[in-house]
């Protein structure tokens, strides 16, 4: 029998092996919108996208609490009743990079996602949906922050 030590001794071994044999997957990459999360301003963001401004619809729905208590941790949510959509984000208005998460979706795949951001301040919270012919629709929500998320 071997102990815990001796397992993970041989284990490494092996996988030092097959990693030099080329053997392991190599780790796998997100495409990752560089331009997009570092936009400071909606008109930043929509160059860096490709896309129109958004315009309010009722078929974007973003969800939150109204009162934050921890900045760094804000549950928000967002979802889409749209033919169609192939892209989610979230932005936070008045964060530093206000883009905080971006959803690819399929046929496949219900339009709606929850998560955590961080939040240095009250603010805006918006749900931005791309659909396939390009039109992009948001709605908003304010959020306020009661213990700053970013060094507050």
């Amino acid at each position: 029998m071997f102990t815990r030590r001796q397992m993970l001794q041989r284990s490494s071994a092996v996988v030092t092996a097959l990693g030099g044999l080329g053997l392991l997957p190599q780790a796998a990459q997100a495409a990752f919108n560089a331009p997009a999360f570092e936009a400071k301003t909606m008109a930043d963001l929509v160059k860096a996208l490709g896309v129109s401004m958004p315009t309010e619809s009722k078929d974007v729905t973003i969800i939150g609490p109204d009162i934050a208590e921890n900045g760094a941790v804000v549950p928000v949510g967002c979802a889409s009743s749209l033919p169609g959509v192939k892209r989610l984000l979230i932005l936070v208005e008045k964060n530093p990079n206000m883009l905080c998460a971006m959803f690819d979706v399929s046929d496949s795949v219900e339009p709606s996602f929850n998560t955590r951001v961080k939040m240095g301040q009250s603010s805006n919270v918006m749900a931005v949906a791309i659909t396939a012919d390009n039109k992009v629709l948001f709605s908003h929500k304010e959020i306020k922050v009661t213990l700053g998320g970013c060094g507050g």
